[in-house]
């Protein structure tokens, strides 16, 4: 660690506890002690620096230990750390180490989402102005229609506030390939809703330069060296 230090929700983040957003949270809750005492939003870790959460010791981590996973989230799987709910994706997975989502799929919907105990890189993937792609797969209830993809693929006005155009490409008369640059709560499902359709099938299968290829259902793997450099150079990019 250099002389100077590091901001306390950045060190949190990459010993792979959590987020930088969500350190600060637990920061601004008084749940995180620096040397022992309450720490503060802002605080500087250096070098001999004791951190602890709820009594738990935490140690910044070094390249070799980070992990980066692909998952085929199952229907019914829910995207929380959360040990009280039901089906939560982590007991799910039962990694040996901690790791955390990138990003969130509701529990209806399925197929890949992203996992990682690197908490440097969740931002920039997560965050709606990196407007990063992922691609879906959408079925409907009823066939729809030209006006239907139009729209779609111009913005629909959901949650106050105009979606960014996305990329339809027609699969048969009542599925199709979604391309979009947000992430919304269930955005595609209320984009849909709004125009009229219900929809009863999701299943992502992209994320950036990640796809979901062959991964069974409810397997992971890790990235690849390749996926991984694709994908730090896009985020650099970014």
């Amino acid at each position: 660690m250099k002389n100077d230090g590091v901001r306390l929700n950045k060190y949190i983040s990459s010993a792979g506890y959590c987020s930088r957003r969500q350190a600060d949270r637990l920061i601004a809750q008084n749940k995180v002690f620096l040397n022992g005492a309450i720490a503060e939003l802002g605080s500087v870790v250096t070098s001999g620096d004791k951190v602890e959460i709820e009594g738990e010791l935490i140690i910044a981590q070094t390249i070799t230990d980070l992990v980066y996973l692909a998952f085929n989230k199952p229907q019914g799987i829910v995207c929380t750390a959360n040990p009280k709910v039901k089906n939560n994706i982590i007991d799910f997975i039962d990694y040996p180490q901690r790791i955390f989502t990138i990003g969130r799929l509701d529990k209806d919907s399925e197929g890949l989402i992203l996992l990682t105990n690197d908490g440097s890189i969740f931002n920039k993937i997560v965050r709606a102005e990196y407007e990063n792609e992922k691609e879906y797969i959408v079925e409907l209830n009823r066939p729809y229609d030209l006006p239907f993809i139009e729209s779609m693929e111009k913005g629909v006005r959901i949650l106050d506030q105009m979606t960014n155009p996305t990329q339809v490409i027609p699969l048969n008369n009542t599925k199709f390939k979604l391309t979009l640059t947000q992430g919304l709560n269930r955005q595609i499902r209320r984009m849909c809703e709004v125009l009229g359709y219900r929809v009863i099938f999701l299943q992502r299968i992209r994320i950036m330069n990640i796809t979901l290829g062959k991964l069974p259902r409810g397997m992971y793997r890790e990235l690849s060296k390749h996926e991984l450099r694709d994908l730090f150079e896009l985020l650099n990019q970014k």
